[in-house]
């Protein structure tokens, strides 16, 4: 009975989406006169519902040198409580609802997303706006989670895979905010313990209501949900600060770094180009993301030669840039043989030279185009799946209209387009390589 439920509103969902527009559900936009923004997304999935508080604050916002990370170390501390609602009495709430909450931190963003039941709405309402406005941690608390911070950072330090990120995004970018993770420079994070002050002037700039967007979804009344937001965060201040994000001066030649790793490991490749920044106006981000699939997918040429005939890998993956400003197009093998590195190098670039200069068959842009569209609306199956994908969203443009905008490009890209986007960005001038090879065992 369920199954026939949800199979039903599946359905719904995909027939929808076929009217030209690729997100399916009627949604409300309105902004508070404090700046916040409410996004209210009604959908068939009975009783439950999600909130998704989308802060545009990531890494991207750490311009001052000495100061990387903190965006993160948030995603931290907002659990610290405030006096209303200290952590046990917070987590008693959510526990008593039967909710799931937790949070994510990335380039362009922070967001703090919680499910539940919707009779508890009011509530969970009330309680979010309470520590976005008035969140409160002491000198003590606030040493614990920098503690803990070091410990997450050293934790992905020991992951090969993450290693490498860290040293491809340091090596292609001089200036920008993009050339450190969401973890930040390590020793910014050992320093952390002492920069308590800053953490406070930190909160004060970017937990303001013009920077943060309420994403309410699932079975529930916009009107309600308005009375409800206006109600609990209709006093929260605006701030006046504007971080000025460094620029990124132009690349003029190829880089090349790599990594030691100290132990035993399958040795790891990543070709990375400086790509644009997001845009639901121009090709370019569209044209990549199917570039991306064209080249280096699974049903690609040299994913079928390099991992299912030659098995020279174990995986190829790609990164096509969706970032607020211009970020990096990636390409990373896993190679199953030191003596493989340069092979597998060398048939990269000669495929990103294929798609620089041959037209791709239209059948097969035309299947890719197809299944992008298709994959993204059977993704949105679940209240929490449509709020946490309109997330990344609003992340960018602060607005769901971003998404129909941006599939409408998908429909519109032709071969000479692809062809256009690798002679673009796919260029030498623009290239990083990093390598990462472990100790022999």
């Amino acid at each position: 009975m369920i199954r026939d439920l949800f199979l039903l509103l599946f359905t719904a969902t995909f027939l929808r989406a076929a009217d030209g527009k690729v997100f399916p559900f009627p949604y409300t936009q309105e902004d508070l006169p404090n700046g916040l923004r409410l996004v209210t997304i009604s959908t068939d999935f009975p009783n439950i519902v999600s909130v998704y508080i989308v802060v545009q604050t990531g890494s991207r916002n750490e311009v001052e040198l000495g100061k990387t990370g903190f965006a993160h170390l948030f995603e931290h501390m907002m659990f610290r409580g405030t006096e209303k609602y200290p952590p046990e009495k917070y987590n008693e709430i959510l526990s008593r609802a039967g909710a799931a909450s937790n949070a994510s931190t990335s380039n362009d963003l922070t967001v703090y997303h919680t499910t539940f039941s919707k009779e508890d709405l009011p509530t969970i309402l009330a309680m979010e706006a309470d520590r976005f406005e008035n969140l409160q941690y002491s000198l003590e608390a606030f040493k614990t989670e920098t503690g803990a911070v070091l410990g997450e950072f050293n934790k992905n330090s020991a992951n090969p895979g993450s290693k490498l990120g860290e040293v491809v995004q340091d090596t292609a970018f001089d200036r920008h905010t993009y050339k450190h993770t969401t973890m930040g420079f390590l020793k910014d994070v050992q320093d952390m313990p002492n920069q308590f002050d800053y953490s406070l002037k930190f909160f004060d700039r970017y937990y303001r209501p013009e920077y943060t967007t309420i994403i309410v979804t699932g079975d529930v009344d916009p009107k309600q949900v308005l009375t409800l937001v206006d109600k609990s965060w209709g006093g929260w201040k605006p701030g006046s600060y504007h971080a000025d994000i460094p620029a990124e001066p132009k690349q003029q030649g190829p880089r090349e770094s790599h990594v030691d790793w100290p132990s035993p490991t399958l040795p790891i490749l990543a070709v990375a180009f400086k790509g644009p920044a997001y845009s639901d106006t121009r090709k370019d981000t569209v044209a990549l993301d199917v570039l991306s699939t064209l080249a280096f997918g699974p049903n690609s040429d040299l994913y079928q030669k390099l991992v299912v005939r030659e098995q020279k890998l174990d995986t190829l993956g790609t990164r096509s840039p969706i970032s607020v400003d211009p970020d990096l197009f990636e390409i990373r093998a896993r190679i199953k043989r030191p003596e493989d590195m340069q092979y597998v190098r060398e048939e990269i670039l000669k495929t990103v030279e294929l798609f620089q200069t041959e037209l791709v068959p239209v059948d097969k842009l035309e299947a890719v185009k197809s299944r992008q569209r298709y994959s993204f609306v059977m993704s949105l199956d679940n209240s929490e799946a449509i709020a946490s994908t309109v997330s990344r969203y609003v992340a960018l443009r602060r607005t769901p209209d971003t998404i129909d905008k941006l599939y409408a490009l998908y429909g519109q890209l032709t071969p000479e387009d692809i062809r256009a986007a690798a002679r673009q960005y796919l260029v030498e001038s623009g290239r990083t390589i990093v390598s990462l090879t472990g100790a022999s065992k």
